[in-house]
């Protein structure tokens, strides 16, 4: 469990990197844009070869679509009640006037969850850890950090404040993979497969209804190009997993 928290911890340390980077510098929303572009590649890759593959060859097609679905989901309805508190602007490298603190933490975190837990799912089921999916959510995280921090900022909070904001997640990434880790090694390697299955539409929705657009908005064209690229190196790192 010690080890899937430490790599829960590792994968979402990005978000702490990326706030020192809002702190220090002012970077162009294209910049963010392509960035988060690179992170939408290693994510479907990681979602594809990661999760989904894995979880076919454990439960039937059905039991897969079925817990694609339900991540689905209930990504959406806490998305959707997130936005409603002001969580809607989170992934905005312009930040967000009409944005909440306490909505952005809170979104954050619901981006994070199903990111971390999947890293202590794999270590339970022996599967060992994926430099794909570490890659990936490090990636992914960046221009999350980099939006929600200027956000915060512009709302008047505190660097001190917005860092600490940023440890505390960390740590509840940490905490997700550890709690999918025991999810797996109580009940065994089914659920760990519906559990992947989960995580993996949970991820693929907030691909499609959060990242993609901002992306898009930000980098123009270019951005399937350098999506593209993202997904080439997760492939590429998947590969020398096996």
């Amino acid at each position: 469990m010690g080890e899937a928290a430490l790599w829960g911890f590792i994968a979402a340390s990005s978000l702490l990197v990326g706030a020192g980077i809002a702190f220090r510098f002012n970077l162009s929303a294209r910049v963010v844009g392509l960035v988060m572009a690179f992170g939408i590649g290693t994510l479907i890759s990681s979602v594809s070869f990661e999760l989904v593959v894995p979880a076919l060859q454990e439960v039937e097609v059905g039991e897969v679509a079925l817990g694609l679905l339900v991540g689905s989901l209930v990504f959406f309805v806490g998305d959707l009640l997130i936005d409603r508190i002001g969580g809607h602007g989170r992934k905005n490298p312009e930040g967000s006037e009409g944005g909440s603190g306490t909505g952005i933490v809170l979104g954050t975190v619901l981006d994070g969850i199903p990111e971390s837990a999947v890293l202590g799912i794999a270590i339970a089921a022996g599967e060992g850890v994926s430099a794909a999916l570490v890659a990936a959510i490090w990636i992914s995280n960046l221009p999350e950090s980099l939006g929600s921090s200027v956000a915060l900022l512009k709302s008047g909070m505190d660097k001190g404040k917005v860092l600490m904001m940023w440890v505390a997640i960390v740590g509840v990434s940490a905490l997700s993979s550890a709690l999918g880790y025991l999810i797996v090694d109580k009940s065994g390697t089914l659920t760990g497969a519906l559990v992947s299955a989960f995580a993996a539409g949970a991820l693929l929705t907030m691909i499609a209804d959060e990242m993609a657009p901002e992306a898009f908005k930000k980098s123009g064209k270019l951005t399937g190009v350098v999506v593209t690229f993202g997904f080439i190196l997760a492939v590429g790192l998947t590969g020398l997993d096996m």
